[in-house]
């Protein structure tokens, strides 16, 4: 597996201390997330549509089931401890598909309006998106409307348990999501982590560490626990 040093980048600049995950044994999560304060979930290839109950599309992508069983199994167990979550892009998909919600494996079979795989380096915003307004995103990013870039052909249809949707694009694809009942769980379509030249990303990545900094850190948590 691997993993763009922009997610990375965009944590520690936010200030946080990354920790990059790999997959491992189901049984080892728990003891995993005594240690950490937050998750964030990153991009990368299609989700085994077996996860949320459908058949594979033909156009479905390259997909590792064995990533998935440990990438949802530790995304449902944070989730369950109400950790803050950060999810972008395959991240945000998957925070759906733990809510029990579904995917379009094929988004140009939807909507041909708008190029969701673009071709312009990932620093480059192609499509606007509307933020809900009194979303918590919209709270956090401070706007109604901005740019994104897009590099994705799947994306959310059912939205899960717990979660609306708080942003769009202009064909009405799912831009990002969130559980309006919960510190921080937020789950946005487009790459935040390759546009941190702007002030609508690290505001993002801030908001995300300050959370998790509110609720206390890990070792806190864990005593918590332990004395109830």
């Amino acid at each position: 597996m691997a993993l763009g040093l922009t997610y990375l980048g965009g944590l520690e600049e936010a200030g946080a201390l990354a920790v990059v995950i790999p997959p491992g044994r189901e049984a080892s999560i728990e003891s995993l997330l005594d240690r950490l304060d937050g998750i964030c979930l990153s991009g990368g290839p299609d989700l085994d549509p077996q996860s949320y109950g459908a058949r594979p599309h033909p156009e479905l992508g390259p997909i590792e089931p064995d990533l998935d069983r440990f990438e949802l199994a530790l995304a449902r167990r944070a989730d369950s401890r109400e950790m803050p979550l950060l999810a972008i892009c395959r991240g945000s998909q998957a925070l759906n598909v733990i809510r029990g919600g579904t995917l379009h494996q094929h988004l140009p079979q939807i909507s041909t309006d708008i190029a969701h795989r673009q071709h312009q380096p990932g620093n480059q915003p192609t499509h606007p998106i509307e933020i809900k307004s009194g979303s918590r995103l919209e709270a956090i990013l401070g706007a109604r409307e901005i740019e994104v870039n897009s590099f994705h052909h799947q994306a959310i249809d059912r939205v899960g348990e717990g979660l609306v949707v708080s942003a769009v694009a202009p064909d009405q694809t799912i831009e990002a999501i969130e559980d309006p009942s919960r510190e921080f769980v937020i789950g946005v379509q487009w790459h935040a982590e390759t546009l941190l030249d702007r002030p609508f990303e690290r505001a993002l990545f801030r908001s995300f560490v300050e959370a998790y900094r509110r609720e206390g850190n890990a070792f806190q948590r864990r005593s918590d626990r332990e004395v109830a």
